[in-house]
């Protein structure tokens, strides 16, 4: 099952968000945050969107779909049950270099899914493949999820990507983006790869948040 770190741990390099805000759960080791280095501003002006070899997002969604609570609108709790079973704690923070944060916790299994509206940057998936890509052992581009871009990131460099973390990013739009941070739990730990859970939570949320547009 998916076992994310409460709102603080889900963009590993970018933000800081889950990791950053608060810290690596027990167990994880330096993994970066979603906040730590895309949500930083330059000094000067950034370059167009996309850049640093992102990819356009063909069917933005409006900045209005991340303008509510990640708590309430990134799933629905038909979805957060299939992701993480029961019972689960939801934890709201607020991560000002980026947005809000919830972090969904299975505390029963250890499972936890944080995910960050990143209201703040507006620079989509380009600050994750400027800040983030260098810092990170493991950086791929994953499937679209609902025909939206996506990419995963894990580890540190020069090492082996966490068995039990990752955090996918989802381009919303060029200036538009969600990270969802995924920490397994220990049954599941080795057994299955994080990254596809975190995959399958981003593409959960990617839905709901495309409903909300009315797309």
């Amino acid at each position: 099952m998916i076992r994310c770190v409460v709102p603080v741990c889900a963009v590993v390099v970018v933000v800081g968000v889950l990791s950053a805000c608060t810290g690596r759960a027990p167990g994880h080791g330096g993994t970066p945050s979603p906040g730590d280095s895309a949500a930083r501003p330059s000094s000067s002006a950034p370059p167009a969107l996309p850049y640093a070899g992102a990819p356009k997002v063909a069917s933005p969604l409006p900045a209005s779909v991340l303008a509510g609570d990640p708590c309430t609108d990134a799933f629905t709790p038909a979805q957060i049950d299939v992701l993480l079973g029961s019972p689960v704690k939801i934890t709201p923070r607020k991560l000002p270099p980026l947005g809000d944060v919830c972090a969904f916790s299975n505390l029963e299994r250890g499972g936890r899914i944080d995910v960050l509206f990143d209201t703040v940057t507006h620079s989509g998936l380009s600050k994750v493949y400027q800040n983030t890509k260098p810092k990170v052992g493991m950086f791929k581009p994953m499937a679209d999820v609902q025909g939206f871009p996506t990419v995963a990131h894990s580890g540190q460099p020069g090492q082996k990507p966490d068995i039990d973390f990752c955090m996918v990013y989802v381009g919303l739009a060029d200036d538009l983006d969600i990270s969802v941070s995924l920490y397994l739990g220990q049954a599941k730990r080795g057994r299955v790869d994080p990254c596809d859970v975190a995959w399958q939570a981003a593409d959960a949320a990617a839905t709901t948040l495309k409903a909300k547009a009315g797309k």
